[in-house]
């Protein structure tokens, strides 16, 4: 049994909402949705409902019970090869979220120079992702917080405030006597329901609302966790919905669906608004501000997934070389090849000419990948409420067993829903996308079974009495 909780309160509601805001919300998917206009609405709500709201209350319950994230909760419930596979995922995924977000931040600084353009062009945005993780994963291994301490201050920069200016823009406009665009105007409150591209959208939303789990293990560190974080969801689940509803409907007043490209959308956004009112230079600086808060983003989660990795392999689960410290006791044995992979990945930007496919390919993917994780999640919570009872919780869900099997079906129809393409025309060819979305599920997925069956006990370090305490795990 892992240990429990018991942290002094210190963080109050207020805090609690804006850490989970900051953690879930961000601007890089909003003009794939502000394409379906006042449809937009209910394609945030159902996933908020279905995904969010589960999410942010099991990882609530496990977070104040078991230390130590998503492998302990699944090693607890089911083992330590599917603990381990549980953190493989999470770690995985976001290795394929790089590229995606890197590119927006490429996006980003081509607007932030004046040269928006080069946000179509594959070449520069490959270039720029891999140099700019690299130099990532380099400020990475030289250890310390700083990144990590200016985070709250990226998604502040980069996040709350441009979603803010987005929606007085966007209400400016309405309240002026510019053009409204018609693919706002002509939109219904209804999502299209023969288009399955628009049920696609739906469904694999839920990836909008992925990260509420990472702040639910603070929630033990608060005042009566029971209603003080309930509160704090609620709070958060506003704010969440605000900033991806409000701007999302900003973007499609003024822009045409046709202009929103996936990587530089917001960008474009944001040059409609401020060329009309012949302050261009706006551009620029929200550009930049965007770009800032993108960036510290990734550079902050450089190291931390992989921690959760590093914590498995020394239980033996990986080979010394990938457990490997430098001097600075930073994971290089998993930084590096972790940078190698995502290389590889954004040179996918080199080789196919539309940036916006190449964006959506990723994102199929990564969803597929992360949903995963989140099914391991939702089962172990079922499966340690009737396994462990009798263990004090922090903080527990009422009615467990429904609301864990609403958000597991969510996750089950989202993998399902990853391996149809969003859009009718895409880089790769309809016919043998699902191929390449299971190649990559295959390819990424099934290296920790593989790890498990050929480990050997020369890779354990542990001590004796590490291993007695962990043996009921394996």
């Amino acid at each position: 049994m892992s240990g429990k909780t018991n942290g002094k309160s210190n963080i109050s509601v207020f805090q609690m909402a804006i850490m989970t805001t900051i953690a879930v919300a961000s601007l890089r998917g909003l003009p794939a949705m502000a394409t379906q206009g006042w449809a937009s609405i209910i394609m945030y709500l159902v996933p908020a409902v279905l995904f969010l709201v589960p999410t942010a209350l099991i990882g609530a319950e496990l977070g104040t019970t078991y230390k130590g994230g998503v492998y302990v909760w699944v090693r607890e419930a089911f083992g330590n090869r599917f603990g381990f596979v549980s953190v493989w995922l999470q770690w995985i995924q976001n290795v394929v979220w790089y590229p995606i977000q890197l590119a927006f931040v490429a996006a980003a600084i081509a607007f932030m120079i004046g040269q928006g353009t080069l946000a179509d062009s594959g070449l520069y945005i490959g270039i720029t992702v891999i140099a700019v993780y690299w130099f990532a994963t380099l400020l990475a291994l030289m250890g310390g917080t700083l990144f990590a301490k200016v985070g709250s201050i990226g998604g502040l920069v980069g996040t709350l405030i441009p979603a803010g200016i987005l929606i007085i823009l966007g209400a400016v406009w309405l309240g002026s006597s510019q053009t409204i665009s018609t693919s706002f105007t002509q939109s219904s409150f209804i999502p299209p329901i023969a288009g399955l591209a628009s049920f696609v959208l739906l469904v694999s939303n839920v990836l909008s609302y992925a990260g509420m789990e990472m702040n639910a293990v603070h929630a033990g560190d608060m005042k009566d966790p029971s209603r003080g974080f309930t509160k704090a969801m609620l709070v958060a689940f506003v704010l969440i919905l605000a900033i991806f509803i409000l701007p999302t409907l900003a973007i499609a007043i003024a822009v045409p669906a046709d202009k929103l490209g996936m990587a530089n959308g917001i960008m474009v956004a944001f040059q409609t608004f401020f060329d009309t009112w012949n302050i261009s230079w706006m551009t620029n600086v929200l550009s930049g501000a965007i770009a800032f808060g993108a960036l510290a983003s990734v550079v902050t989660w450089v190291a931390g997934p992989s921690r959760g990795v590093l914590d498995a392999a020394k239980t033996g689960l990986l080979p010394p070389v990938l457990q490997k410290l430098n001097k600075n006791g930073v994971q290089v044995g998993i930084l590096v090849p972790q940078a190698i992979i995502v290389t590889l990945l954004a040179l996918i930007y080199v080789l196919v000419p539309n940036v916006s496919d190449v964006f959506m390919a990723l994102i199929g993917m990564a969803a597929a990948l992360y949903v995963l994780m989140y099914i391991m999640m939702f089962a172990a919570a079922m499966v340690l409420r009737r396994k462990e009872s009798d263990v004090k919780r922090g903080y527990k869900v009422p009615i467990l067993g429904f609301i864990a099997s609403v958000g597991l079906i969510a996750c089950v129809l989202a993998f399902i829903m990853s391996f149809i393409p969003v859009t009718g025309e895409t880089a790769i060819p309809q016919s043998i996308y699902p191929l390449v979305v299971a190649a990559v599920v295959v390819i990424l997925g099934i290296p920790p079974f593989i790890f498990y069956a050929c480990k050997k006990s020369s890779w354990d370090k542990r001590t004796d009495a590490e291993k007695s305490e962990a043996s009921k795990h394996n």
